[in-house]
C-alpha cells in the first residue's frame, strides 16, 4: 500500500512545511499543529485556517467558512461510498475522518480499475497520507520556531494556494464561471458589510449559482444554447453516479 501511496505522500511534503509555518505564524505552537493536522486533514482548511486567524476574523466566521469549505467532502464520501458497502460502521467513521481530496482521487481510481482493491487498503494509503502530512506539519511548526515571518505572507500563500487549485481545473470551463461569480460576489459582500462576514455570504450565493447552473445544464441536456455548451460541466453528478453503477 506505501507503494501507492508514495508518490502522493511525497507530494505533501513541501506543501505540509509551508501549512506547518504559517500555523505557527497563527499562533500554534508544535502540539496544536499536530492535532490540527490529525483532526482537519485538509491543507485547504489548514491554510484558510491561519489566514483567518491572523486577520483577527471572529471564530464564528471561521468555523462557518470552513464548514462550507469542507462541504466537498459529503459529496466526495457518497461517490465512493458504493465501494464500502460491507464494511462496519465504526470503520466508515475512520475512513471518513482520513478522507481528503488527493486520496480520495487515489482510492477511487483504484477501486474503479482495480477488482483486488479492498477498503482496508484504502484505509491505509488514508493513514500513510495522514502520517506524512502530520509529520510535515509538525517539522513546518518546529521551523516556524527558528524563522521570523512577516504576517502578510499569510494572505499571499493562501491566495496562491487557491489560484493553484483553479488552475488545476481550468479544463471545467464552469469552475471558471463559478470562480470569476465568487471573486465579484465576494468584493460586493466585502464592501457592503464592511467584514469576513462578506467572505460566507459570497461563498453560499456562489454555491448556489454554481448548482443551479449545473442543474440547469444537465437537464437541458443537448438542447443548450452555444453559449452554454462552452460552459458545461466536465464531470457532472450523473456522470459520477453513472460510473459508479458500473
Amino acid at each position: 500500500m506505501l507503494k501507492i501511496a508514495l508518490p502522493l505522500c511525497l507530494s505533501y511534503i513541501p506543501i505540509g512545511l509551508a501549512c506547518g509555518i504559517l500555523l505557527n505564524v497563527a499562533g500554534f505552537n508544535v502540539i496544536l499543529t499536530g492535532l490540527v493536522s490529525i483532526l482537519v486533514f485538509s491543507g485547504g482548511a489548514q491554510f484558510l485556517l491561519a489566514s483567518m486567524l491572523t486577520a483577527n476574523a471572529p471564530m464564528h466566521t471561521v468555523l462557518i467558512m470552513l464548514f462550507f469549505l469542507e462541504l466537498r467532502y459529503a459529496l466526495l464520501g457518497s461517490s465512493i461510498s458504493q465501494y464500502l458497502r460491507n464494511t462496519s460502521k465504526k470503520f466508515l467513521y475512520i475512513f471518513a475522518v482520513s478522507l481528503n481530496d488527493e486520496n480520495y482521487a487515489v482510492n477511487y481510481l483504484k477501486f474503479a480499475t482495480d477488482k483486488s482493491w479492498t477498503p482496508k487498503d484504502a484505509l491505509m494509503v488514508e493513514h500513510y497520507s495522514l502520517i506524512f502530512w502530520t509529520f510535515a506539519n509538525i517539522v513546518g511548526s518546529l521551523i516556524g520556531n527558528l524563522l521570523s515571518v512577516d504576517l502578510a505572507i499569510v494572505d499571499y500563500a493562501l491566495t496562491a494556494l487557491f489560484i493553484y487549485m483553479i488552475v488545476m481545473q481550468v479544463a471545467n470551463k464552469l469552475t471558471i464561471v463559478v470562480s470569476f461569480v465568487a471573486a465579484v460576489f465576494a468584493i460586493i459582500s466585502m464592501v457592503v458589510l464592511k467584514s469576513t462576514m462578506g467572505l460566507v455570504v459570497s461563498t453560499l450565493l456562489a454555491s448556489f449559482v454554481g448548482f443551479v447552473t449545473e442543474d440547469y445544464l444537465v437537464k437541458r441536456g443537448k438542447k443548450r444554447g452555444f453559449l452554454l455548451k462552452k460552459i458545461k460541466p466536465k464531470a457532472s453528478r450523473s456522470v459520477i453516479s453513472k460510473s459508479g453503477d458500473n
